[in-house]
């Protein structure tokens, strides 16, 4: 079979192997593809793999050899998933690679904000400790997570990890979620959005971005929360919409905004939340550790081989 993968740079920069693909096919990897090269790079592909490359109705109808479409990551709304499955290409994914990543990166935000540990170290690198009067100081609102109320809109697998570590924190745990109360974890109780919004000191999402959740972050549900609450987006940067959330945190509504996502990627330079001191922003690193890249890599080539083998496995088109 002919595999080709069409942005190989951001899942393996190098750091990792592509054996297990190369093991299956003639593999052939590039860097980066742009939407217009994607015909040419891929026309005699059999098997397609793409992170962030679009594969639209277009693409997905001038390719005629394509039998197996597979996302690099766990979301495929870069997929036109309707269009391959009426040419019977089957689609795949790889969920819960990252979660524990992910998780992680949601707590290094929540706690950059609430200890203010970036700005701290680079006064302190200005000289402001070593001119201290005192042993110590403090010039920004510091906070204990214990006791507050973390809200967590989506409870999957990255929510439910995130309410673990929250629990573990003595949070009170609150989520916006399809599931069931009888379906959630001990001493995490089910909300209605209003209810979350209202209840949260701390309002992270974890939901999926569908035409029902994009821009839910808007002025209006920002208007509802608690003055002063943080917010937190390592889901997708859709979810929020980033002009209203740079106004309320440059009228203290919001306390503080930590993101590892945005809506277009890369950001245009003159983004409002670029401009705002409480935004605290990543380049969509989170699902990027070296362990979740190797989980990934290692589930990419055996969703293949189970195809190969006639018993596809994460199939999202069935």
């Amino acid at each position: 079979m002919n595999i080709v993968v069409l942005d190989g740079h951001c899942v393996n920069p190098g750091d990792l192997s592509w054996d297990a693909l190369r093991q299956l096919g003639n593999l052939t990897v590039y860097d980066r593809t742009c939407i217009d090269d994607v015909v040419n790079c891929a026309g005699d592909a059999d098997v397609v793999l793409t992170n962030k490359v679009p594969l639209r109705a277009a693409q997905i109808q001038a390719l005629p050899k394509l039998k197996y479409i597979g996302a690099m990551s766990t979301g495929v709304n870069i997929i036109d998933v309707d269009e391959a499955g009426r040419r019977g290409i089957i689609v795949t994914n790889i969920p819960a690679y990252s979660t524990e990543s992910v998780a992680q990166m949601t707590f290094a935000h929540i706690l950059n904000i609430t200890n203010r540990i970036g700005i701290y170290a680079d006064m302190n690198r200005k000289g402001r400790w070593s001119g201290c009067e005192d042993f110590c100081y403090w010039n920004t609102s510091l906070a204990e997570l214990s006791g507050k109320t973390l809200g967590i809109v989506g409870l999957g697998n990255i929510g439910m990890k995130v309410a673990t570590i929250a629990l573990a924190f003595g949070m009170d745990v609150v989520a916006y979620t399809s599931k069931g109360a009888d379906a959630l974890p001990c001493h995490v109780r089910k909300a209605t959005l209003d209810g979350l919004l209202d209840a949260s000191d701390i309002i992270t999402l974890h939901c999926p971005l569908t035409d029902a959740t994009r821009g839910m972050i808007n002025k209006d549900m920002i208007s509802r929360m608690k003055h002063g609450a943080i917010l937190i987006n390592t889901g997708r940067g859709p979810l929020v919409n980033e002009a209203d959330v740079a106004v309320a945190l440059r009228s203290g509504q919001l306390g503080g905004y930590g993101a590892d996502v945005m809506c277009k990627e890369p950001p245009a330079a003159d983004n409002p939340l670029f401009a705002e001191s409480n935004a605290f922003i990543t380049p969509h690193i989170a699902w990027a550790t070296p362990e979740a890249r190797a989980r990934l890599m290692d589930t990419l080539a055996s969703n293949l081989r189970s195809f190969i083998e006639g018993t596809p496995v994460n199939v999202i088109n069935r």
